[in-house]
């Protein structure tokens, strides 16, 4: 008998549609049209391909691979797998390595291969390397080579298979429970090979309800979908979540590679109007800077007006959850911020669709300022935290619950706890490791037993995290950093260097990224990729040619002048310890990207790539000519 307290996806999937039967659930856009489909027939599409997957053979336990761009066959070819009893074994569409696509396949022992006509090159590159695979499945209308097949036709044998054997896959679905596996979804496998992260049907409808304890939407909200849907975060906070409260998602239209699709963001944006977006810091970044770019634009009396409005607004909302306090020392701020928002800020929503209420950001820690700055101009993005392992929700700030600079109140329920080194459990308020149990914990790692037996102790999933409880609300959650990522100084003192890079980079239009390092080093160095066209645009305002000797080392003294911002007297002194802060700069030449590795599928910086590629520019930065901000290195890079 099916436990109503456990449902599994299935259950889940077969609740809503029907609750929600003639709403929109789906939203794409195809030839140039926004298509729209109901709760109804995702339901009925997720049964057809289900009986095409088992009129393939496809038995309970059985692996598929899942490579595509978002789109609605990629949702109703991972739910046809998952009522069939399958498990979808989902990837990054952004992975390029032979190496990666082939580990993936063999080592989840996937038995077909669903891909998209843009990624189906790197799958034929590889297919011979996979000796498990009996068929690809081709989501796209294209000529097709030995031993593939169109998704049309998997849908054409589902209809054959439930008209010839009624009943078979209802039988099949309900012998699937709450702890079979849905997915298996890997790691960045940014220093090895990757952990397959096994998650049951139970992780999934648990943490949707476990998210629902601390963010809300309405019926009818659309969401787009910006970050890939291979991830569990799109999985829980936008498919499921969406689902159960009847809204609808839409997915950005794919392209030929990820430019294209970078691209297509803001068209989706201004056409589908969503009132929520899923989006990673790196994109929210991405947005702030052309939103600021197109305020310059209008001259210098609407940026003016603009900077004015956006002060005012930060100083009212401050952390949020103060906002407007006190009322005696604020109260005339209050019908200013209205003012300007009528006039300044709602032109800036309009970018935007003119309904969006607020975006979740993860995948990475977001800088305080960027959450003040979009609060600001009337578009939150509120900071949650989470990973693979807990399906992934944590915590999120929300609507009416939100303290900047933490990732937010932890959902409910789950036990939470704060360890030291030795285990023991510190007091609220203590920084340790983030250590958490609940029915969101992952069942473990595929074919890795000492690494699940390493991470799950006693129910306890340690994440690796360091952070600590609010002492005023215990609530919320503060992430400060991975004990991986921590900076060790030459007295042995250790320091997370995540909260300065991304204030840095977030809070700059000089800078687009950056890396703090000291390993036992004489003195910290920072490591910054500059925005090249910003930099030289500051330059010829004052009269300089860019190009010159004099204009190359105007721009040097631009980013030295962003980095002092944090000394004393700057305008972000004391956001972080002064004995941290970079004595020496090195401007990197090769920005961060996926293709070089120095960012993981979720856009997050690779540590230890960016360190091993720029090794010789770290070393020279902490010698004495190299700590000199004006070394032939630094002014090179910027040519």
């Amino acid at each position: 008998m099916k436990d109503s307290a456990r449902p599994t996806i299935i259950d889940f999937v077969r609740k809503y549609t029907s609750r929600y039967e003639n709403l929109t659930y789906l939203r794409e856009k195809v030839d140039g049209v926004w298509t729209e489909t109901t709760f109804g027939t995702t339901w009925h599409e997720a049964l057809l391909y289900a009986a095409g997957f088992m009129s393939m053979g496809l038995e309970k336990g059985d692996k598929v691979s899942l490579l595509s761009e978002g789109r609605n066959a990629w949702i109703f070819c991972e739910l046809g797998i998952l009522f069939a009893g399958g498990v979808n074994v989902p990837m990054s569409f952004k992975l390029e390595s032979d190496y990666d696509l082939t580990f993936r396949i063999n080592h989840s022992d996937s038995r077909f291969v669903v891909v998209s006509e843009g990624q189906l090159p790197k799958v034929r590159r590889v297919l011979a390397q996979c000796p498990a695979v009996e068929k690809v499945i081709v989501l796209d209308d294209i000529p097709l080579q030995a031993g593939e097949m169109h998704f049309s036709e998997l849908r054409r044998m589902g209809e054959e298979f439930l008209s010839a054997r009624p009943g078979e896959l209802e039988t099949r679905m309900d012998s699937i429970g709450p702890d079979d596996y849905a997915n298996i979804s890997y790691t960045s496998g940014t220093t090895a090979d990757p952990k397959g992260i096994l998650l049951t049907h139970r992780n999934y409808t648990a943490n949707v309800e476990q998210a629902g304890s601390v963010v809300s939407i309405d019926v009818g909200d659309v969401m787009l979908i910006i970050t890939p849907l291979d991830h569990c975060f799109a999985h829980v906070c936008g498919m499921y979540f969406m689902m159960c409260h009847g809204g609808s998602v839409a997915t950005v239209p794919g392209g030929r590679n990820a430019v294209t699709m970078l691209k297509n963001i803001p068209v989706a944006i201004r056409e589908t109007r969503p009132h929520l977006m899923l989006s990673v810091p790196a994109i929210s970044r991405n947005f702030r800077k052309s939103i600021e770019s197109g305020i310059r634009k209008k001259g210098k009396t609407v940026e003016r007006l603009y900077e004015f409005a956006l002060s005012n607004a930060v100083k009212y909302n401050r952390e949020y959850y103060n906002m407007g306090k006190p009322c005696w020392k604020q109260w005339w701020r209050a019908p200013i911020k209205a003012l300007m928002d009528k006039l300044v800020f709602s032109g800036v929503r309009e970018g935007f669709g003119g309904r969006l209420k607020f975006f979740v950001g993860g995948g990475a820690l977001l800088d305080i300022e960027l959450q003040r700055y979009f609060c600001a101009v009337g578009m939150p993005i509120f900071q949650g935290y989470g990973l693979s392992e807990a399906t992934p929700v944590i915590c999120s700030n929300s609507m009416g619950h939100a303290r900047f600079g933490s990732s937010g109140r932890t959902v409910q329920p789950m036990d939470i706890k704060i360890c030291g080194e030795d285990g023991e459990e510190l007091p609220v308020g203590t920084t340790g490791e983030i250590v958490i149990r609940g029915e969101n914990v992952m069942a473990g790692y595929w074919k890795n037993p000492e690494a699940t037996a390493s991470t799950i102790i006693d129910g306890w999933l340690h994440t690796g995290d360091r952070g600590y409880l609010c002492r005023e609300d215990p609530r919320y959650l503060y992430v400060t950093g991975r004990f991986k990522s921590l900076l060790i100084s030459s007295d042995g003192e250790k320091y997370s260097p995540e909260g300065f890079e991304d204030s840095l980079a977030d809070g700059s239009r000089y800078i687009d990224a950056s890396m703090l390092y000291n390993n036992q080093s004489p003195w910290t160095a920072v490591l910054v990729i500059p925005a090249k066209a910003a930099l030289a645009e500051a330059v010829k305002a004052k009269g300089l040619d860019p190009e010159s000797p004099e204009g190359l080392k105007a721009q040097l003294g631009i980013i030295q002048s962003e980095v002092d911002s944090y000394r004393p007297g700057g305008r972000h002194a004391g956001m972080f310890p002064e004995k941290w802060l970079p004595a020496a700069i090195v401007v990197g030449d090769t920005p961060f990207t996926e293709q070089n590795g120095m960012l993981n599928t979720t856009s997050k910086m690779v540590r230890g790539k960016v360190e091993k590629f720029y090794a010789d520019r770290i070393a020279f930065a902490m010698t004495a000519e190299g700590k000199d901000l004006f070394n032939s290195k630094n002014i090179e890079s910027l040519k």
